[in-house]
């Protein structure tokens, strides 16, 4: 199944957004610190693409947490999926000379630019998730998302084989293939699709990550599919909008939901079969990392370039006993 058009007009920062930083560095970039200097300074920023998103609002969690236990200042900015915010974000970390960068990007290629600037800034950066197309960096703290997205296959494959439904196809809501870690999720989902010998459907790419256009995205796959069984949903907080368009379309008994990532009401929804289940990354876990990671490098230690946590693949045969593990990594639950 290969991804559509990606529409990215809108968030693409523009070339005068980026001569302006440049100028920026040229004057302030470059300036020289002290090795005392560098020693006292205590100030992180996590550049963020969305905290209106829980999954990074629990990744700030944890970040947040880390940082107070190892006596950093934090600043968190959000771009609410802006990448012309994420800019500005980027030239108001640098000209405050924080000690580090924490980014979480809204696309990979944007993250390259993030990386450009920074390095001329010479300060030093920690990717937290999504990834980057480019560019130099200290560490970067990310999901097996491809395991991740395989192993929550092969608990739908084996869902839909058990109703008999393996005849149907699958359709995807997918978060934008423009990053890698949604490049990743489609192609581990779709090796397990395939291994089972059950067709894919359609795939659809948020943009606004609204509930309306979830709802919009899965009614488009369900009206065009009639012979759908199950919709992916490659995240999890605008589930509702997917179960909607199901029960709309007068199939909720016969469209199963199955997501990534988790929201706390999960823990009530699996059990009772409203969705199948969830592929569960660590976001509260990858922050702390992110932030223990950036203290390393900032104290000369050496430092892992690539690290990779498992993603919890979830459902009603083992939430109960992944469930303090679940609270605690994957909600942020003190």
């Amino acid at each position: 199944m290969n991804a559509r058009r990606i529409h990215t007009i809108h968030n693409s920062p523009s070339i005068i957004a980026i001569i302006l930083l440049l100028l920026l560095f040229s004057f302030s970039g470059n300036r020289a610190f002290s090795s005392a200097q560098v020693r006292d300074n205590k100030k992180l920023v996590y550049l963020v693409s969305d905290t209106r998103i829980p999954f990074w609002k629990i990744m700030g969690r944890g970040i947040k947490n880390r940082a107070s236990v190892l006596g950093y200042e934090l600043q968190i900015y959000s771009a609410e999926n802006s990448a012309r915010r994420e800019l500005e974000f980027t030239a108001k970390a640098l000209k405050d000379n924080v000690a580090g960068i924490i980014v979480s990007p809204t696309t990979s290629s944007a993250c390259v630019t993030i990386l450009k600037l920074a390095k001329s800034a010479g300060i030093p950066v920690v990717i937290s998730d999504i990834g980057t197309d480019g560019g130099e960096y200290v560490s970067f703290i990310s999901s097996d998302n491809k395991l991740g997205a395989y192993d929550i296959g092969k608990v739908l494959t084996k869902k839909l084989h058990k109703l008999g439904w393996d005849k149907g196809r699958v359709g995807i809501v997918a978060i934008p293939q423009r990053r890698l870690n949604g490049q990743l999720r489609t192609a581990g989902f779709m090796q397990a699709m395939d291994e089972a010998n059950i067709k894919g459907a359609d795939i659809k790419q948020q943009v606004t990550f609204s509930e309306e256009e979830t709802y919009k995205l899965s009614k488009e796959i369900i009206d065009n599919t009639p012979d759908l069984r199950a919709i992916w949903l490659q995240g999890s907080d605008r589930y509702n909008g997917a179960l909607r368009a199901i029960a709309d379309a007068g199939k909720k008994n016969d469209i199963l939901l199955i997501t990534f990532d988790a929201e706390p009401v999960f823990l009530d929804l699996i059990p009772q079969g409203v969705l199948v289940g969830s592929a569960m990354q660590q976001p509260y876990l990858m922050g702390q990392e992110a932030v223990i990671a950036m203290d390393m490098h900032l104290k000369g230690k050496q430092v892992k370039k690539n690290l990779q946590l498992p993603i919890l693949a979830i459902s009603t045969e083992n939430i109960a006993k992944k469930l303090p593990i679940i609270k605690r990594n994957v909600l942020g639950i003190e």
